[in-house]
C-alpha cells in the first residue's frame, strides 16, 4: 500500500485526469489528421496527382482557417500560422500566372508546391484548426506527445501513398469504376479474378 493511503492522505488524481484529457485531445487530433491526409496521398501514389475537388477542399479549409487565425488569433505565433495556411492559395495563384509547358522550369516548381500542397497543407490544416478549436493541444500535450501525433500521421501519409502505387496488387480496375473513380495507370483489370 503506497504510504500517502496509509497515512489516510488524499491522493491527488488531477494529474491522471490531465494527461487522460491530454490523451484524448492528441487521439482525436491523430485520427481527424490521418483521415484527411489518406486520400491525397492515396491518389497522389496511384495517379500520380491529387484530384481538384481535394485541392479545393484543402484551398477552402486552409483559407477559414486563415482568417480565423488572422482575426481571433491572440498567438504571437499566429502570422507563422497564417503563412502556412496561404500555402494551397499560393499554389492556385501560381497556376493562373504559370502557363502549363513542360520543359518550362516554372511549371516544374508549382507541380512540387502542388505536391507539397497536397501532403503537408492537409495535416498542417488540421493542426492549425485543431490549435484554434482545442488551444490546450497546445498547452496540455506534451512535446512527446506531438512528435506521436506528427509521426503516425507521417506514417499513415506515405503508406497511403504506397498503397495507392502498389494498387494493383490488391484492388482491381473494376473496384474503382464502381466507386466512381477513373480507373488508374496500371489497375488490374477485373477478368484477372474471375476465372
Amino acid at each position: 500500500m503506497s504510504e500517502a493511503r496509509a497515512s489516510g492522505t488524499p491522493v491527488d488524481k488531477s494529474h491522471d485526469r490531465d494527461d487522460a484529457k491530454a490523451a484524448r485531445i492528441a487521439g482525436v487530433i491523430v485520427v481527424g489528421m490521418c483521415a484527411a491526409v489518406w486520400w491525397p496521398a492515396f491518389t497522389l501514389g496511384a495517379w500520380g496527382d491529387f484530384f481538384f475537388d481535394q485541392l479545393l477542399t484543402i484551398w477552402a479549409a486552409a483559407t477559414g482557417a486563415f482568417f480565423v487565425v488572422v482575426f481571433f488569433g491572440r498567438s504571437r505565433r499566429r502570422w507563422w500560422r497564417a503563412a502556412a495556411l496561404l500555402a494551397p492559395s499560393l499554389y492556385l495563384a501560381a497556376n493562373f500566372v504559370v502557363q502549363p509547358d513542360a520543359s518550362d522550369v516554372a511549371t516544374l516548381v508549382v507541380a512540387v508546391l502542388g505536391a507539397l500542397v497536397a501532403v503537408l497543407a492537409v495535416p498542417t490544416t488540421v493542426w492549425v484548426l485543431a490549435r484554434i478549436i482545442w488551444p490546450e493541444f497546445g498547452e496540455e500535450v506534451s512535446p512527446r506527445r506531438r512528435l506521436v501525433v506528427i509521426g503516425v500521421v507521417a506514417f499513415v501519409a506515405v503508406a497511403s501513398f504506397l498503397l495507392g502505387a502498389n494498387q494493383a496488387r490488391f484492388m482491381t480496375c473494376g473496384e474503382f469504376t464502381l466507386s466512381g473513380n477513373s480507373e488508374p495507370p496500371g489497375c488490374t483489370p477485373d477478368s484477372v479474378y474471375d476465372d
